[in-house]
């Protein structure tokens, strides 16, 4: 009688949550010189390992994301600078890709907000080198036919507290604390 009632609690908490694995993603950065500027920026992408959303019905209660620091690509370099950036982008002065290969966002919640653009708040925490800080960024949200699109506003978040810095102070100063992001993903 016990592994019966244990059977249908634990069915009955399967028909509540449920897991949809990302199929399709797109993640943007910015870094910036100087100033938050275009002219002094540069940007690139970075490739989605792994994703999964759990949603509650239509509400989404939580999700994690594996980023393949690895993959770090400044898009607006070709030939040897964007080779020459890259590399130190994954080198012990930023993501020292080689100890730090993957970096991780767990959604902890997304509450609505009064933003018509972009009425989601999703709420997390990000791992990069190690380090785990509070991220939260504003998106639209969707769900047709089973299918969730995710799709975040422009969001900052700062570098030096995941260790993400130049072993020179001076260095630091050259290149500003925020990085910008676009989060793009769908999940089935």
């Amino acid at each position: 009688m016990k592994n019966l009632v244990l059977a249908a609690l634990l069915a009955g908490g399967m028909m509540f949550a449920q897991t949809k694995k990302v199929v399709n993603s797109n993640i943007e950065w910015w870094g910036y010189k100087l100033a938050k500027t275009e002219a002094s920026s540069h940007n690139g992408n970075v490739t989605l390992k792994a994703g999964d959303v759990v949603m509650k019905g239509n509400n989404i209660v939580g999700g994690t994301f594996s980023l393949d620091m690895t993959s770090i690509n400044a898009t607006d370099l070709s030939g040897e600078y964007q080779t020459k950036l890259n590399n130190h982008l994954k080198n012990g002065d930023f993501f020292e890709t080689d100890k730090f290969p993957s970096a991780t966002y767990k959604i902890t919640s997304v509450k609505k907000n009064n933003d018509k653009a972009f009425p989601y708040m999703v709420n997390g925490t990000l791992t990069a080198k190690g380090k785990t800080n509070p991220v939260s960024f504003p998106a639209k949200i969707s769900l047709n036919k089973g299918v969730l699109n995710m799709i975040s506003d422009k969001f900052s978040f700062d570098r030096q507290k995941f260790g993400i810095a130049y072993a020179s102070t001076a260095a630091d100063v050259i290149v500003k604390d925020a990085i910008d992001m676009v989060i793009n993903i769908t999940a089935k």
